[in-house]
């Protein structure tokens, strides 16, 4: 089996997530700002459990190679994505220290603590299925929004947001999760028990992707 496997396990579910009405408010600019700033505080708390997960990625490595592969995502997240999730939320008069005092929403706790907890129960392949649906989710919409006629860009408030999670950086950024995803994937059968196992742990992930967009809304 591959990625697309699993994204195919649960269409209902992935395009809840990936054309969720957040996804499209802020294509068309007309997101309410309150609802984007919510946003980007939860979005830092989840990027601070989203590094340790990566880190346990090592742990749960069997194989040298593997404990290798999981270390540049530690390290983009640590000093790449968070420091620019940062820079960018400076524009909107958020400081770190501001995100650091924020308080975890109740979709935030419960998303990225199931992730951990999917890897820390299970194993790589696990981890890496739980993981999947934000990376791949977020490539997708980030290219689905520059290529749609639907999408405002100039003049739009969140305009940053969707050239960066539809630029070739990240896109090819994600490729490379996926080909790791998919080298785990590969010798398992889709119509076996690990199967279904790791479908429930991807579409369960995708359900809180869409829980994650659906707090902001709710903050409005």
């Amino acid at each position: 089996m591959n990625h697309q496997d699993l994204i195919s396990a649960c269409q209902q579910e992935w395009l809840a997530y990936t054309e969720h009405d957040f996804v499209k408010q802020l294509a068309a600019g007309t997101l309410d700002q309150q609802a984007y700033l919510h946003y980007l505080k939860q979005d830092f708390l989840f990027l601070k459990q989203y590094a340790r997960a990566y880190a346990l990625a090592i742990y749960k490595a069997k194989t040298l190679t593997q404990m290798r592969e999981a270390v540049p995502s530690v390290e983009a997240l640590l000093n790449s994505e968070i420091s620019h999730h940062v820079t960018y939320c400076h524009q909107w008069g958020i400081t770190e220290a501001d995100m650091e005092a924020e308080i975890e929403d109740f979709g935030t706790v419960a998303y990225t603590r199931y992730v951990l907890d999917a890897g820390m129960t299970g194993e790589l392949v696990d981890l890496y299925a739980a993981l999947a649906p934000c990376a791949i989710g977020y490539a997708v919409i980030g290219d689905n929004l520059l290529k749609s006629a639907d999408t405002m860009l100039e003049g739009n408030p969140y305009r940053s947001w969707i050239e960066l999670y539809g630029s070739e950086e990240f896109q090819s950024g994600v490729q490379t999760s996926i080909k790791r995803l998919d080298a785990l994937l590969k010798d398992i059968d889709p119509q076996s028990q690990r199967a279904k196992e790791l479908v429930h742990v991807f579409k369960t992930a995708t359900r809180m992707e869409i829980a994650f967009w659906q707090q902001g809304l709710d903050a409005a």
